[in-house]
């Protein structure tokens, strides 16, 4: 499976943006989907994950009430609603996809757990 995120851009404190990471090459719809994002000098975040069934969506910490993770499995895309962006929001967003077993429920707010990587996008949000 391929990932190619997008939907990034340039955009003014209080604005909204909406990431999309659509997957190739295989169906996307038995992987669960996490959002990370990594801003300069820091170290990278866990943003949101959404499970294959989307049954359970959670949310980091900063970003809770104004991120919205969903799917759409017979797209093969998982998108990311950002809204109220901060400032503190400037980071290069990347997808992620894994469709393995953890017994560690809270595997998903770790990067290396996933098999499946994308390349990021770049989100701006000026003050």
């Amino acid at each position: 499976v391929q990932l190619q995120a997008s939907g990034g851009g340039l955009v003014q404190a209080g604005g909204s943006l909406r990431l999309s990471c659509a997957a190739s090459g295989g169906s996307f719809s038995r992987y669960g989907v996490g959002w990370f994002r990594q801003a300069p000098g820091k170290e990278r975040e866990f943003v949101a994950f959404i499970s294959w069934s989307e049954n359970w969506q959670y949310y980091g910490d900063s970003v809770k009430g104004r991120f919205i993770i969903s799917r759409d499995n017979a797209e093969n895309t998982v998108y990311l609603q950002m809204n109220k962006l901060k400032p503190e929001d400037t980071a290069v967003y990347y997808c992620t996809a894994d469709s393995r077993f953890h017994k560690d429920s809270l595997w998903y707010r770790r990067l290396w757990e996933y098999n499946y990587r994308g390349q990021g996008t770049q989100v701006t949000v000026s003050s």
